[in-house]
Parts: C-alpha cells; structure tokens; sequence
C-alpha cells in the first residue's frame, strides 16, 4: 500500500492545469503524471466548466506529489508562493532555470526567482548559497548577499568568488 504524503501542494489554474502537469513533468527527473479527474454535469452552477473538462491531475515531481486544479480565472499565482529547486552545480542550475523560464518571465525577478509560463514562482539556488550566506567568514557572508542581490541567474563561482573577496562590479 502506498503511503500518503502529509502536505501536497495545490496549484490553482484557470484551465492549464493538464498541460502544466505535463510540462513540468518534463523539466524534472523521477516523474509522472497521475490520476486525472474530469467535471461532470453537478456542480456546473458554481464551477462553470463544461462536463468532461479536466478538473484536477495529480503528477509527482522528482517524487514529490502535487496536484493541479482548473478552477477558472478566479486567482492568479503570485510571488507569495515558490517552489525551491535545489541545484548541485552550474550546469543543473542552468538547465533548471532554461527549462523553468522557457516561455516565461526571467527578466523581472532577481536573486535566482523567475516566473514560468503559467505564472509559478520558482527559485533556482545551489544548495552551496545557505553555507556561504552563513559561513564564519561574516564580511564574505555579506558580499555574497550583495552579489545575489545583483543577480537574475544565480552564478555558482561568482557567489563563491564573493565569498572569498572578490567584489562583483
């Protein structure tokens, strides 16, 4: 028997939520889309969907459990709400951010935050940042905070070229 995760994140889409579940299953390793429910006939006074309209997925995410409803256009995504996409390296972090940003809005956050195509809020960090952000070193601590302020992307060696001294421009 299957054990069920405690805490499952819900997106709120107005009517994407099969297509996002399909695309981000794509971007992360480890997942799949899962069971798939469709509006019926009741209920239609209050959710408006035409029967047969898909109304929840759920899909894991490198093995973490989400589910996606289409609720229609009452609520929109906002930054209030992320999801961390821990990154190993330069080269994990970047394809993240690629995949992540396609179609989206990379150019108006900052500090490894972006917006993909649905509006979902992402930070793409290296796993490395909460050690250089808390390191002994409390001057280099705080030139790395100054380096990620400046960043879109997040640059691995630049964070730990601040660290050790060097000063962004």
């Amino acid at each position: 028997m299957a054990t069920v995760q405690k805490i499952t994140p819900m997106f709120w889409f107005d009517n994407q939520a099969e297509e996002a579940a399909r695309y981000y299953t794509s971007i992360f390793p480890n997942s799949s889309i899962g069971r798939t429910s469709h509006y019926g006939k009741e209920g239609f006074e209050v959710h408006h969907m035409p029967a047969g309209t898909v109304m929840a997925v759920e899909f894991q995410l490198d093995g973490q459990n989400f589910s996606a409803l289409n609720g229609g256009p009452l609520f929109k995504f906002n930054e209030s709400i992320s999801f961390v996409v821990n990154c190993e390296n330069q080269e994990e972090l970047d394809y993240y951010w690629d995949k992540l940003t396609a179609g989206g809005d990379k150019n108006s956050q900052v500090c490894g935050w972006l917006k993909d195509k649905f509006g979902v809020s992402w930070q793409v960090v290296p796993t490395i940042l909460p050690s250089l952000l808390q390191g002994k070193d409390a001057a280099g601590s705080q030139r790395v905070m100054a380096a990620v302020m400046k960043m879109k992307k997040l640059d691995i060696n630049a964070l730990q070229e601040a660290y050790n001294g060097k000063v962004l421009a």
